[in-house]
């Protein structure tokens, strides 16, 4: 059966016409009474049948004729059009169970979502079909779920994305060499991404009880903000704010051609990755964390095993751009000698013998005794200079000599002081691990008590 509007171009206008004109009504919550005037099924479209349809059942009135007359026509997109009207106008519960079937189709993670799926999962997610509308897009969803094993960065880095790059034990904080080697820094950072992780997904499920606008059990429309912006509508049809390209309203206008063009469609691993993102709809957020929730507990139980790492027996970090090996009964002899040694050889250059000095007090007496043979008075006045200078000059050099002495001794007392206090941080770091490891333990079984107990479906 042919459903091109093109052969009867007058009819096609007028089913457009009627089309905006009912769509702009349920947009702003009015109920139609009657079909609009001069309406008729003019052509072999399945949109005249399926409007038809519509406003019998949002009169409570029988509509069986009209609806085979429009599935007989395209049954899919009959079904999906009563399922996003109706749930635009607050009447979701009135759609029939196998209509969300027709429409909704099947999922892959090799196919991307169309509009149409997106803008039933949206407006099923809201509650717009109550408890089983949300049913039905969990077990669709769970039909296709990601292997654990599915990049699980991914997928945390979605749930917490402003966590920290670097976090640092409270042990550890006066020693940055030794807080940044691996065997210290993984098991640190693997507990506060699991106390994220515990907290963002108690976040989502906590929000689904307390968020305005959420429906009761009846499942009676979408929440208070989507009928808020469904209802931002001017009477030609044209909407007066900004719509999702899967947001129903939209769906619905390209549904009966006279929206905008489809954007292109994204993946399902796309979407459950953006819903699962801080300041997503918590309902949506809800369904994507009960999809992932393999992959998140999986991440979890590999966060929680990474802080039990045992600290190694012993280490070698830089103090003080020194090579030190630390143990827990103490700083190792062999390696903290060595590093004084070296502090000690760098700290006293050699500076040879100062000549200069020698050469200008042996320089007074040799002028002293010429004024004396010659005799020239006033050379022997001058005698006193250079000897002067060189003691200037060896006094200089003693004063360098203690100042690299007392630079030795003050580096090598903040040599064994550093070293000691990073045995004592290690000790610290130990008592602290053992309390990581049961918080990590304890997040981890509350994070699997809240994905096993999923979304509830009211």
């Amino acid at each position: 059966m042919s459903t091109d509007l093109t052969a009867n171009p007058q009819a096609g206008t007028e089913l457009h016409r009627c089309a905006d004109a009912l769509l702009t009504d349920l947009a702003a919550g009015t109920v139609p009474a009657e079909l609009p005037t001069g309406f008729a099924d003019m052509s072999d479209h399945w949109l005249a049948p399926a409007i038809e349809a519509l406003v019998l059942l949002m009169r409570g009135e029988e509509a069986l004729e009209p609806l085979a007359r429009a599935a007989q026509r395209d049954e899919r997109r009959t079904a999906l059009f009563l399922c996003l009207a109706l749930a635009v106008a607050g009447q979701g519960d009135r759609i029939h169970a196998s209509w969300l079937g027709s429409a909704f189709g099947d999922l892959s993670l090799d196919r991307p979502v169309t509009h149409g799926q997106r803008a039933l999962w949206l407006a099923a997610a809201r509650g717009a079909y109550g408890p089983a509308g949300k049913i039905f897009v969990l077990r669709r969803l769970d039909a296709v779920a990601a292997s654990p094993a599915s990049e699980p960065d991914l997928w945390l880095r979605a749930l917490v994305p402003d966590e920290p790059s670097t976090v640092v034990s409270p042990a550890l904080a006066g020693f940055a060499e030794l807080a940044e080697l691996p065997e210290f820094a993984v098991p640190v950072q693997a507990a506060a991404r699991l106390t994220h992780l515990r907290d963002r997904c108690a976040e989502i499920t906590s929000a689904r009880e307390s968020t305005p606008g959420a429906v009761d059990e009846a499942g009676a429309g979408l929440d208070d903000l989507a009928l808020l912006e469904a209802a931002q509508t001017d009477r030609s049809g044209e909407a007066t704010v900004v719509w999702s390209e899967d947001e129903p309203l939209t769906v619905l206008r390209q549904l009966m051609g006279s929206g905008t063009p489809e954007r292109p469609m994204r993946p399902l691993t796309s979407h459950l990755l953006s819903d699962l993102h801080p300041g997503s709809h918590p309902y949506l957020a809800a369904i994507a964390l009960h999809v992932a929730a393999p992959i998140v507990r999986s991440a979890a139980e590999r966060l929680a095993e990474a802080t039990r790492a045992e600290a190694p027996e012993s280490v070698t970090m830089p103090i003080l751009g020194h090579r030190v090996t630390l143990r827990p009964e103490g700083p190792d002899p062999e390696s903290l000698g060595a590093a004084e040694e070296r502090i000690a050889t760098e700290g006293t250059p050699v500076r040879g013998r100062p000549r200069a000095a020698y050469l200008l007090l042996a320089l007074a007496p040799v002028i002293l005794v010429v004024a004396l043979v010659l005799p020239v008075l006033p050379l022997a006045l001058l005698a006193p200079l250079p000897a002067a200078a060189g003691g200037y000059l060896l006094w200089r050099r003693r004063r360098r000599e203690r100042a690299d002495a007392e630079y030795v001794v003050k580096q090598l007392s903040e040599l064994r002081e550093l070293a000691q206090g990073a045995v004592w941080a290690l000790h610290d770091y130990a008592r602290e691990s053992e309390g990581r490891v049961k918080t990590a333990a304890s997040d981890l079984a509350e994070l699997t008590r809240l994905l096993r107990r999923g979304p509830r479906a009211g």
